[in-house]
């Protein structure tokens, strides 16, 4: 006899046995998750523990796991038992994107995907990180407090769009204007119920449709300008990558499902990395030392303190902060606990992210910790695990430590005494409350 235990399959159902948690309503649960979830989620840990179950207003009755190990099992899970969290992004980004997909076709739109943002492909897109770097900090003001966040969403959205593009013109002009109000809305959408219809067009899901729609029409015009490109063989971009893709039995990805992907790499792949920058600069102005530490290396060609000090900001300032799978085997075992079909499992990340056994002293601001060694897989997770692992993880260390060099390079970022800012929950990520402020004196 087997039984589901850390994503096996079975043939038999164990008992259930799901650990404690609140007896809310679902109206009550979702004014407390939409208020501030992270806040939901710290004191539901410290008075049920590390594991508990809550009727979510989005994923219904849901287990939390905030333990490394039970992490680790959640995500080694095979995805048949434990798969895609319902319901998902897609609902936002569209049913072709890699987020609406589980099982074998999962890991083959991952495969297709992969090779533009791993490897030799990626260090293509230094000279264009560094560029739109520089584009975008020459005006920076000196001597006077300014956001980050927003400036780091420009640099983050002009580097996805010309990495997924690779040129300019009047169509990338328009998406620059609607994808960060897009983004925007359909981040605080995915956080809600969606409705049943959208009720006109001057709803949130009525302009979220009608700004989809506009991009749909931008996309056909670059895709058949790409297509009709004579240099076409030679191009480099992502979209002419998928165009000319195919799985290994020879078919291709649609066009819609071309489009919906796209759409995702230009949600994801701005987004989260912009609010994690904005963040690093909230941190390090507050750390004189290790600016000047970081400084003296950006002069340099060594990046090792930088991306230490890139993951601890990851680590404390967590934007991104769970995972969630979806049970469909009869039931799944994780840890102590057994968990029936149609539940939602959702992994913890920023509570396993204060874990003093895998972070002595949490509180604490230290990337120096990275120095001597690395914390597992399961226990630093800011792009998550497992087979749904951020997938353009690699063009996000990348862009962060270039983006991150070229500034110190430039610039001295001056100490300020100011507490640190507070978070700001905008949907689906975290950012600064403040934009992440700084202060800068340009280098002479």
């Amino acid at each position: 006899m087997t039984q589901t235990i850390a994503g096996n399959s079975t043939h038999t159902n164990p008992a259930v046995n799901l650990p404690p948690g609140p007896r809310l309503p679902k109206w009550l649960s979702m004014l407390l998750f939409t208020a501030d979830r992270r806040r939901l989620v710290n004191r539901l840990t410290r008075r049920y523990g590390a594991s508990f179950t809550v009727n979510s207003p989005i994923f219904g009755p849901t287990v939390f796991v905030t333990e490394p190990d039970l992490a680790r099992q959640v995500f080694l899970a095979n995805p048949e038992d434990l798969g895609n969290i319902q319901p998902n992004l897609s609902r936002i980004l569209g049913s072709g994107s890699v987020f609406a997909l589980d099982g074998a076709e999962h890991r083959r739109r991952r495969n297709l995907l992969s090779p533009p943002f791993h490897g030799k492909s990626v260090r293509a897109y230094e000279q264009i990180i560094v560029e739109e770097t520089l584009r975008e900090i020459a005006d920076w003001p000196t001597g006077t407090p300014f956001e980050t966040l927003l400036p780091m969403n420009r640099i983050t959205l002009n580097v996805i769009l010309r990495a997924i593009f690779g040129a300019e013109g009047a169509e990338l002009d328009q998406l620059r204007v609607d994808l960060p109000r897009w983004v925007t809305l359909g981040s605080r959408l995915v956080t809600l119920p969606m409705p049943a219809r959208t009720f006109g067009r001057y709803t949130p899901w009525g302009k979220l449709a009608a700004w989809r729609a506009q991009y749909e029409t931008i996309l056909d015009k670059l895709i058949d300008d790409v297509r009709a490109d004579p240099n076409f063989e030679n191009r480099t971009d992502v979209l002419t990558l998928l165009l000319s893709s195919t799985y290994d039995d020879g078919t291709a990805m649609t066009r819609k499902e071309i489009g919906d992907e796209l759409l995702t790499l230009l949600a994801a792949g701005h987004e989260t990395t912009a609010s994690t920058m904005a963040w690093v600069f909230e941190r390090l102005s507050r750390y004189p030392n290790l600016l000047d530490e970081l400084t003296a290396e950006a002069d340099g060609d060594q990046n090792t303190l930088r991306r230490a000090s890139i993951r601890e900001v990851q680590r404390v300032r967590t934007v991104i902060d769970f995972a969630g799978r979806h049970v469909y085997a009869p039931s799944i075992q994780i840890g102590e606990w057994v968990i029936p079909r149609g539940y939602g499992v959702i992994v913890g990340i920023n509570q396993i992210h204060q874990n003093p056994a895998a972070f002595p002293d949490p509180e604490r601001f230290d990337p120096h910790r990275y120095l001597d060694g690395s914390p597992s897989a399961f226990e630093w997770l800011p792009y998550g695990g497992g087979s749904r692992r951020c997938p353009g993880s690699t063009f996000a260390n990348l862009e962060m430590d270039l983006v991150l060099r070229t500034v110190l390079r430039h610039f001295t970022i001056e100490p300020t005494t100011e507490p640190g800012e507070k978070y700001h929950g905008r949907g689906v990520a975290f950012t600064p409350k403040n934009g992440g402020r700084i202060t800068v004196r340009r280098r002479d």
